[in-house]
């Protein structure tokens, strides 16, 4: 059984099980069949799929599920005496893809005594930074300086197979004599996301860095293509929090966690550590200001309560997010000189 939440990993785990199960392709379209679990197979075809003795020795003969949960609801009596049955016979295998498999059922027991269970979830404490330089260059052939990779993982999440198709467009624009060499963070704009992933995050560095006209300009352009106001908030709380949590470390008193400058302060609340993105979050921090920095958190949350209750869609939702980026303008800021904080000596 393959059990966990993120599909890219599931995906990746059957093809590597077809083919060790199936190595020639020319056996897949007997041996290999995969069902439906939205569809809601009949168990009985999926087990009689397993169970046909192939006329031919060749490939075992296995019958995938994918996402399999009600699959599993519907026929776990079955699948329960399925798992405790001896091996043998000639008979071939279920495959079954879901999402959760509580270890206490009896179903899981069994499967783990006598069969195999997958984990393709993420792991908590898992360094995805790590993995995606180590993917790039096994699977895609290019290589990745570590804030490239982190780069990637700022504009696209944990979503694996997102990260996986940005690194497929690199590797296909970056030239040949070049692969190399390891592929600067400059690089990833261009290919991480769709168009409207991009103007979202053109939107947020520049209400970020003050510029309210063009972030507003970029949120009509969003709006207008249909994109859900509250996953635009979620991306800029991403980033927002970050600038928040940069000037509150500024601010504890010496000896007591603060950091020795501006760029620890910014590393330390998760800004990618290559040049472009600390010069970037240290211009934001000193047009913000170090208490509109560290009052950003009271405007996310104004923010997401409008947005989950009476301006949750329309015009109510764009002037709850105009809001915020107006508090963060040049033009918002408080009177005097607007300096880069700087840590208390």
């Amino acid at each position: 059984m393959s059990v966990g939440d993120e599909p890219f990993l599931a995906g990746h785990m059957l093809s590597l099980l077809r083919d060790r199960l199936c190595p020639d392709e020319a056996d897949r379209a007997w041996a290999w069949r995969e069902f439906s679990g939205e569809a809601a197979p009949d168990p009985r075809d999926v087990f009689d799929e397993a169970a046909t003795v192939p006329l031919f020795a060749g490939a075992t003969r296995a019958a995938v599920v994918r996402s399999a949960d009600g699959f599993v609801t519907v026929a776990r009596e079955s699948l329960e005496k399925l798992a405790n049955a001896p091996r043998g016979g000639g008979r071939g295998i279920v495959i079954l893809e879901v999402k959760s498999l509580p270890t206490n059922t009896r179903l899981a027991k069994a499967v783990a005594k006598h069969g195999l269970v997958i984990d393709v979830s993420i792991p908590q404490r898992a360094n995805l930074a790590a993995w995606v330089r180590q993917w790039s260059q096994s699977r895609h052939g290019i290589q990745l300086a570590a804030a490239t990779a982190q780069r990637l993982l700022e504009r696209l999440g944990n979503n694996l197979g997102q990260v996986d198709q940005a690194l497929a467009r690199l590797a296909a624009a970056t030239d040949p004599a070049a692969k190399k060499t390891a592929i600067q963070p400059e690089a990833i704009d261009d290919f991480a996301g769709s168009p409207l992933d991009r103007t979202a995050w053109g939107m947020i560095d520049a209400a970020a860095t003050g510029d309210a006209r063009e972030a507003l300009a970029q949120l009509d352009a969003l709006l207008t293509a249909g994109e859900n106001p509250i996953g635009i908030s979620a991306q800029i709380a991403s980033v927002v929090r970050r600038l928040s949590t940069a000037a509150r470390l500024l601010a504890l008193p010496a000896g007591n966690g603060r950091p020795a400058g501006i760029e620890q302060a910014l590393r330390e609340a998760g800004v990618a550590a290559w040049p472009k993105a600390l010069a970037q979050a240290r211009e934001s921090l000193g047009q913000l200001g170090p208490r509109r920095a560290r009052q950003l958190p009271v405007g996310l949350l104004d923010l997401d309560l409008s947005l989950k209750s009476d301006a949750s869609r329309g015009l109510r939702a764009r002037l709850a997010l105009e809001r915020l980026f107006c508090k963060m303008s040049r033009q918002a800021a408080p009177p005097g000189p607007t300096k880069t904080p700087a840590a208390p000596v």
